[in-house]
């Protein structure tokens, strides 16, 4: 099997692995908000204490990275191509995560339906729309870092590519946690009690193109024509015949 052949088949491999993950972590959101009646999860007391649920529930969002973590790192040559699958496992888990959801409750009844995306460290939330953004995002990155891992390695080297999309990254959490945040000198109950009524766009928006910028330097270095290779003069002096051809 050549090298593209296998990159390709990793890719779907990995792709598989992430929906199949994605039916699993529905489910079991679907048991839990069913238990305290919490199917649409954007309504007062959104995260209620019940029994030993919280002690669990951070544990296994934590155990969810590690497991798209591990089958990025298992399933890449290099690392750069392990971060690539790691993104795609992830981006494909959660788009797919909606699409299970809905299929088993009905649930989301839009792209703009708000949800409690994760809960580390504190909780975030957003709608739907936007972690699918960025699972977009992440999926395009994630195959060109890992079917073209030259090109997209020397973008990641890139000090300045580095820079925009650690700034990206940080404003889309600053985002997805700004009412946790402002809830936070009132304490853990005044955390667990937000209710998010205006997300904002404006400065998602932004932190999507400076989180773009990898792929984006990456796209376009593979869509820019090579330059054609001079002749230098240690190839002539390699090559004697054509030296006297062109005499």
């Amino acid at each position: 099997m050549s090298a593209n052949r296998t990159d390709l088949f990793r890719w779907w491999i990995v792709m598989l692995y992430a929906a199949a993950m994605a039916w699993v972590e529905a489910a079991v959101v679907f048991y839990l908000r069913s238990m305290i009646n919490r199917i649409e999860p954007h309504q007062p007391d959104p995260l209620p204490v019940i029994g030993g649920f919280a002690s669990v529930e951070l544990p296994r969002e934590f155990a969810t990275l590690v497991m798209l973590f591990a089958v990025g790192a298992l399933t890449g040559r290099t690392w750069w191509a392990r971060l690539g699958y790691t993104a795609i496992a992830f981006g494909v888990w959660d788009i797919f995560y909606y699409v299970f959801l809905k299929i088993m409750c009905g649930w989301p009844h839009s792209l703009f339906d708000w949800d409690v995306l994760f809960l580390l460290p504190m909780p975030w939330w957003g709608p739907v729309l936007a972690p699918v953004l960025i699972s977009v995002l992440l999926i395009l990155w994630g195959t060109v870092a890992s079917q073209f891992e030259r090109s997209s390695a020397d973008t990641l080297s890139n000090g300045r590519a580095q820079v925009l999309t650690f700034t990206g990254v940080a404003l889309a959490l600053y985002v997805f946690m700004a009412d946790a945040l402002a809830a936070a000198p009132r304490g853990l109950e005044a955390i667990r009690l937000v209710l998010p009524e205006r997300f904002d766009w404006p400065l998602f928006g932004v932190a999507l193109v400076l989180m773009s910028t990898p792929m984006l330097l990456t796209s376009r270095k593979l869509l820019m024509p090579k330059p054609a290779r001079t002749e230098t003069k240690e190839d002539t002096e390699s090559f004697p015949c054509r030296r006297n051809l062109k005499n």
